[in-house]
Protein backbone atom coordinates (compact mmCIF):
# COMPACT_ATOMS: atom_id res chain seq x y z
CA UNK A 1 0.00 0.00 0.00
CA UNK A 2 1.61 3.52 -0.50
CA UNK A 3 0.38 6.11 1.56
CA UNK A 4 1.45 9.67 1.75
CA UNK A 5 1.86 11.83 4.86
CA UNK A 6 1.36 15.57 4.94
CA UNK A 7 2.36 17.93 7.86
CA UNK A 8 0.69 20.86 6.94
CA UNK A 9 2.09 24.31 7.48
CA UNK A 10 1.54 27.80 5.45
CA UNK A 11 5.18 28.43 5.50
CA UNK A 12 6.31 25.02 5.10
CA UNK A 13 4.15 21.83 4.10
CA UNK A 14 5.66 18.46 5.06
CA UNK A 15 5.28 15.47 2.52
CA UNK A 16 6.33 11.85 2.38
CA UNK A 17 5.28 9.03 0.82
CA UNK A 18 6.28 5.05 2.09
CA UNK A 19 4.91 1.78 -0.09
CA UNK A 20 3.58 -0.60 3.27
CA UNK A 21 3.85 -4.17 2.38
CA UNK A 22 3.90 -7.00 5.19
CA UNK A 23 5.01 -4.98 8.47
CA UNK A 24 7.50 -3.34 6.51
CA UNK A 25 7.85 0.39 5.24
CA UNK A 26 9.61 1.68 2.71
CA UNK A 27 10.62 5.45 1.74
CA UNK A 28 9.26 6.34 -1.97
CA UNK A 29 9.51 10.20 -1.27
CA UNK A 30 9.95 13.23 1.05
CA UNK A 31 9.82 16.80 0.31
CA UNK A 32 8.92 20.14 1.53
CA UNK A 33 6.41 22.51 -0.12
CA UNK A 34 7.37 26.15 0.56
CA UNK A 35 5.28 29.46 0.27
CA UNK A 36 7.23 33.03 0.48
CA UNK A 37 6.37 35.72 2.97
CA UNK A 38 5.10 38.90 1.88
CA UNK A 39 3.07 37.08 -0.67
CA UNK A 40 -0.74 37.09 -0.64
CA UNK A 41 -2.32 34.42 1.21
CA UNK A 42 -4.72 33.14 -1.80
CA UNK A 43 -1.24 33.00 -3.77
CA UNK A 44 0.31 30.94 -0.80
CA UNK A 45 -2.73 28.67 -0.37
CA UNK A 46 -2.52 28.17 -4.25
CA UNK A 47 1.00 27.30 -4.33
CA UNK A 48 0.52 24.66 -1.48
CA UNK A 49 -2.74 23.18 -3.58
CA UNK A 50 -0.91 22.79 -6.38
CA UNK A 51 2.13 20.79 -5.23
CA UNK A 52 -0.12 18.68 -3.05
CA UNK A 53 -1.75 18.18 -6.95
CA UNK A 54 1.29 17.40 -8.30
CA UNK A 55 2.74 15.15 -5.67
CA UNK A 56 -0.25 12.81 -5.62
CA UNK A 57 -0.71 12.91 -9.34
CA UNK A 58 3.66 11.59 -9.08
CA UNK A 59 3.32 9.35 -6.85
CA UNK A 60 -0.11 7.80 -6.59
CA UNK A 61 -1.22 6.86 -3.20
CA UNK A 62 -4.09 4.88 -1.96
CA UNK A 63 -4.46 6.72 1.12
CA UNK A 64 -3.21 10.00 2.54
CA UNK A 65 -2.69 11.11 6.20
CA UNK A 66 -3.05 14.48 7.12
CA UNK A 67 -1.94 15.68 10.86
CA UNK A 68 -5.10 17.08 12.53
CA UNK A 69 -5.04 20.35 14.10
CA UNK A 70 -5.45 19.94 17.45
CA UNK A 71 -8.06 22.38 20.14
CA UNK A 72 -6.19 25.12 21.96
CA UNK A 73 -3.03 27.49 20.31
CA UNK A 74 -1.10 29.98 22.48
CA UNK A 75 -1.59 32.57 19.34
CA UNK A 76 -5.00 31.80 17.20
CA UNK A 77 -4.02 33.64 14.33
CA UNK A 78 -1.47 30.83 13.63
CA UNK A 79 -3.73 28.25 13.65
CA UNK A 80 -6.08 30.55 11.42
CA UNK A 81 -3.24 30.04 9.13
CA UNK A 82 -3.18 26.60 9.68
CA UNK A 83 -6.80 25.76 9.52
CA UNK A 84 -6.32 27.70 6.09
CA UNK A 85 -3.45 25.59 4.46
CA UNK A 86 -4.81 22.18 6.13
CA UNK A 87 -7.80 22.89 4.42
CA UNK A 88 -6.62 23.25 1.02
CA UNK A 89 -4.74 20.05 1.54
CA UNK A 90 -7.54 18.01 2.13
CA UNK A 91 -9.53 19.97 -0.88
CA UNK A 92 -6.31 18.71 -3.32
CA UNK A 93 -6.67 15.12 -1.50
CA UNK A 94 -10.37 14.79 -2.09
CA UNK A 95 -10.26 16.27 -5.66
CA UNK A 96 -8.13 13.41 -6.58
CA UNK A 97 -10.61 10.89 -4.92
CA UNK A 98 -8.20 10.06 -2.52
CA UNK A 99 -9.58 8.53 1.16
CA UNK A 100 -8.24 10.94 3.86
CA UNK A 101 -7.17 10.20 7.06
CA UNK A 102 -6.05 12.66 10.53
CA UNK A 103 -4.43 11.37 13.11
CA UNK A 104 -3.24 13.62 16.14
CA UNK A 105 0.22 14.09 16.76
CA UNK A 106 0.30 12.62 20.03
CA UNK A 107 -1.38 9.60 18.46
CA UNK A 108 1.74 9.46 16.12
CA UNK A 109 4.52 10.44 18.74
CA UNK A 110 3.17 7.29 20.99
CA UNK A 111 2.50 4.91 17.87
CA UNK A 112 6.39 5.92 17.24
CA UNK A 113 8.02 6.76 19.70
CA UNK A 114 5.90 5.52 22.88
CA UNK A 115 5.35 8.78 24.02
CA UNK A 116 2.78 11.04 22.86
CA UNK A 117 4.87 14.17 23.74
CA UNK A 118 8.46 12.89 22.62
CA UNK A 119 10.19 15.82 20.84
CA UNK A 120 10.44 16.47 17.04
CA UNK A 121 14.13 14.88 17.50
CA UNK A 122 13.16 11.61 18.96
CA UNK A 123 10.12 11.35 16.16
CA UNK A 124 12.38 12.12 13.10
CA UNK A 125 15.28 9.59 14.62
CA UNK A 126 12.50 6.56 14.69
CA UNK A 127 11.11 7.53 11.36
CA UNK A 128 15.26 7.20 9.93
CA UNK A 129 15.71 4.27 12.16
CA UNK A 130 11.81 2.53 10.81
CA UNK A 131 12.67 3.51 7.27
CA UNK A 132 16.66 2.94 7.36
CA UNK A 133 17.87 6.30 5.96
CA UNK A 134 19.78 9.18 7.55
CA UNK A 135 17.47 12.18 8.70
CA UNK A 136 20.29 14.82 9.57
CA UNK A 137 19.35 17.05 6.85
CA UNK A 138 16.16 16.50 6.22
CA UNK A 139 13.61 19.39 7.64
CA UNK A 140 11.31 18.28 10.73
CA UNK A 141 8.04 18.84 8.82
CA UNK A 142 9.37 16.05 6.23
CA UNK A 143 10.08 13.76 8.97
CA UNK A 144 6.76 14.43 10.58
CA UNK A 145 4.98 13.57 7.62
CA UNK A 146 6.99 10.28 7.23
CA UNK A 147 5.88 9.62 10.59
CA UNK A 148 2.67 10.44 10.03
CA UNK A 149 2.13 7.44 6.62
CA UNK A 150 4.42 5.43 9.28
CA UNK A 151 2.09 5.59 11.66
CA UNK A 152 -1.20 5.00 9.28
CA UNK A 153 0.39 1.15 8.64
CA UNK A 154 -0.13 0.33 12.29
CA UNK A 155 -3.38 -1.12 13.29
CA UNK A 156 -3.22 0.53 16.33
CA UNK A 157 -2.69 3.73 15.43
CA UNK A 158 -5.64 3.21 13.01
CA UNK A 159 -8.08 1.75 15.67
CA UNK A 160 -7.52 4.67 18.08
CA UNK A 161 -7.80 7.22 15.28
CA UNK A 162 -11.02 5.43 14.59
CA UNK A 163 -12.10 5.65 18.16
CA UNK A 164 -11.03 9.66 18.38
CA UNK A 165 -13.05 10.37 15.14
CA UNK A 166 -16.33 8.68 16.89
CA UNK A 167 -15.59 11.16 19.90
CA UNK A 168 -15.48 13.83 17.92
CA UNK A 169 -18.65 12.87 15.71
CA UNK A 170 -20.74 12.22 19.10
CA UNK A 171 -19.58 15.92 20.46
CA UNK A 172 -20.55 17.27 17.06
CA UNK A 173 -24.08 15.83 17.59
CA UNK A 174 -24.07 17.03 21.00
CA UNK A 175 -22.73 20.68 19.84
CA UNK A 176 -25.74 20.90 17.12
CA UNK A 177 -28.14 19.46 19.40
CA UNK A 178 -27.67 21.73 21.91
CA UNK A 179 -27.41 24.22 19.46
CA UNK A 180 -31.28 23.61 18.48
CA UNK A 181 -32.35 23.91 21.74
CA UNK A 182 -31.30 27.27 22.38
Amino acid sequence: MRILGIDPGLRATGYGVVDYDRNHCALVEGGLIETKTGVDLPERLATIYREIDEVTRQFEPEVAVVERLFAQYKHPATAILMGHARGVVLLALTHRGLPVMSYPASLVKRALVGNGRAAKVQVAGMVAQLLGVSMDDVAYDVSDALALAICHSTPWAQAMASREDSREADLAALVHERGRKS
